[in-house]
């Protein structure tokens, strides 16, 4: 039995239990909802009475998602995880070199360089989308994945974070290794880079999901369905004709299924290399 000054003590505990079990129950609801409509079938989806699960699992609908012919699920699944395994870690390598360059390196221009880097985050997608298809398009990258991928190699967000991140890193280790015959390529590849584990972990995870959900350029590049993500195989549920709402649920659920458990993995190193970014609120 708590005493009277452990109450209050207590009261807190069971508020915050309270409120992390409610932030819970929300956050969990669309996953619940997901996966519920796809294991339903048009006519209980479509019902005005509400069931808080189906009676009768429709399994068919995940099966159905690979024996299409015309949908390409498995195909789409295939150039989805290639795209986001090369641009996730490309990307963060080039992030990570340009963000070292910016804060060690005392090149002429340096200042404008950054200050280049930062006017392409004020410029919007919708202004670079057009030039950046005419550009990959004249080289022949329409219908490919090497097309879809190269656009999204350079992130000029993560390129400052890196910058702020090698500005805090002690000088007296690159000092030390300066002493052992080592460059700048060398200390960033022997010191700093192996330094900044959880910053690549962080960065190299949101640039997968970022890579993973996109849906506009790779709709306008891949025209063609052996270049599909698995983004626009799943627009194909929705058409002017026909509306397929339980595989659009179950093609939802099947996709993002890989982004859960990476977040669920790699939550730890998103939080810790934020806080050592040097972003601070």
């Amino acid at each position: 039995m708590p005493t009277t000054r452990q109450l209050p003590q207590v009261l807190r505990r069971s508020v915050r239990g309270v409120l992390a079990g409610l932030l819970t129950a929300v956050f969990l609801t669309p996953f619940y909802l997901m996966l519920r409509n796809a294991l339903m079938d048009t006519q209980d989806l479509t019902s005005p009475h509400w069931t808080w699960w189906p009676s009768t699992m429709h399994w068919e609908n995940f099966t159905s998602l690979f024996s299409d012919p015309t949908l390409h699920m498995g195909q789409a699944l295939g150039n989805s995880l290639l795209i986001a395994a090369i641009t996730a870690p490309v990307s963060t390598l080039l992030a990570s070199a340009a963000g070292y360059a910016l804060a060690r390196i005392p090149i002429p221009g340096r200042g404008v360089m950054l200050a280049l880097v930062v006017a392409t985050l004020m410029i919007p997608g919708s202004v670079t989308f057009v030039p950046t298809f005419v550009v990959v398009g004249s080289m022949g990258g329409v219908n490919t994945l090497w097309g879809i991928i190269a656009p999204g190699l350079f992130n000029p967000f993560a390129v400052l974070l890196f910058r702020n991140f090698y500005l805090q890193f002690p000088s007296e280790i690159e000092e030390a290794g300066r002493l052992d015959g080592l460059g700048w390529l060398g200390l960033y590849r022997r010191i700093a880079l192996p330094s900044s584990g959880a910053m690549l972990a962080s960065l190299g995870v949101l640039a997968f999901i970022d890579s993973w959900n996109a849906f506009l350029w790779p709709l306008v590049i891949g025209q063609d369905p052996s270049a599909w993500t698995a983004q626009i195989a799943l627009s194909t549920f929705l058409t002017s004709q026909t509306i397929n709402l339980p595989g659009l649920f179950a093609g939802a659920v099947v996709t993002i299924a890989p982004l859960v458990a990476m977040f669920l993995v790699a939550q730890r190193y998103i939080v810790e290399g934020i806080a050592t970014s040097g972003l601070k609120g």
